[in-house]
């Protein structure tokens, strides 16, 4: 993906290098209640995209992922490119339909930090916090994606992001609340049914962003297969067959690898946010 010396946005917080304060919280809010449903399976905390608003892919807990400073470097430029396209593609958007865009910020950490939903860490993978209205990413993720999920490449890395703006979008747009309302009343099975409609519907608004760059003639050839990998690599299926030996098919939140690609392709290759609505597919 081209990304170097491309304009970045200016909705960023960076706090990396600090020190992590533990406590308060503005409560779970829908984060909360995928965390708990994904997290009680794996054993750890989730609420990336691996995630999503909160559910992330299965990593491991262990010592924090270290990258060289120059690496961190092109992965904040990086970042901050990712994320203006994605403001310029979903600004059009709603600008077509009488609205407003009120872009995400995206703050980048080290480790851990305190959100409006409670504490994130980096085991959990990147994340969006639907009561602050923020993307949390911890850099050093694009070296677990290699490392432990198999998947690597700018355009990998980009696609995580990309997903997570998809969250925010599910959030200006109703879904989100409207989601958490329907799992507060609803049984296990069903709630984890909604939750993967909600991330396949990030996967497709993932792939409207893929579409966007595409057409400003951004992807070199091999960049989609960088970013199908990367779809390919957190599906619930795979991540319990890595973790574990075997799948629960009842226990999905995100959906399979065969899914969360079909979504995002879906995307990509309409680039029409109306043609994302997981909730009338199933």
């Amino acid at each position: 993906m081209r990304w170097e010396g491309r304009e970045q946005s200016t909705n960023i917080e960076d706090r990396r290098g600090q020190r992590p304060r533990m406590g308060g919280g503005k409560g779970p809010g829908i984060i909360g209640i995928i965390v708990l449903l994904v997290g009680a399976y794996y054993g750890i905390d989730l609420s990336g995209i691996v995630g999503g608003v909160g559910s992330g892919p299965a990593l491991q807990s262990g010592p924090q992922t270290q990258i060289d400073s120059k690496l961190e470097s092109q992965l904040r430029e990086l970042s901050g490119v990712v994320l203006r396209d994605t403001e310029k593609v979903w600004a059009a958007y709603f600008q077509k339909h009488n609205a407003r865009y009120e872009p995400t910020v995206m703050r980048l950490y080290t480790g851990g930090t305190q959100t409006a939903c409670g504490y994130g860490q980096a085991a959990a993978g990147p994340f969006y916090c639907p009561a602050d209205k923020k993307v949390y990413l911890d850099l050093s993720f694009y070296e677990d994606m290699r490392r432990k999920l198999g998947a690597e490449g700018d355009t990998a890395f980009a696609y995580v992001i990309a997903h997570e703006v998809g969250h925010h979008i599910q959030n200006l747009t109703g879904i989100l609340p409207q989601v958490s309302q329907a799992q507060q009343s609803a049984g296990k099975a069903k709630a984890n049914e909604l939750s993967v409609k909600l991330e396949l519907q990030a996967d497709c608004y993932a792939g409207i962003w893929g579409n966007y760059v595409a057409a400003q003639g951004m992807f070199d050839e091999n960049d989609l297969q960088e970013a199908f990998n990367a779809a390919e690599a957190v599906g619930d299926d795979r991540l319990q067959k890595q973790s574990q030996g075997y799948v629960v098919p009842d226990s999905f939140t995100h959906g399979t690898s065969e899914q969360r690609l079909a979504w995002f392709k879906r995307g990509l290759q309409s680039g029409d946010p109306a043609q994302c609505n997981t909730f009338a597919s199933y």
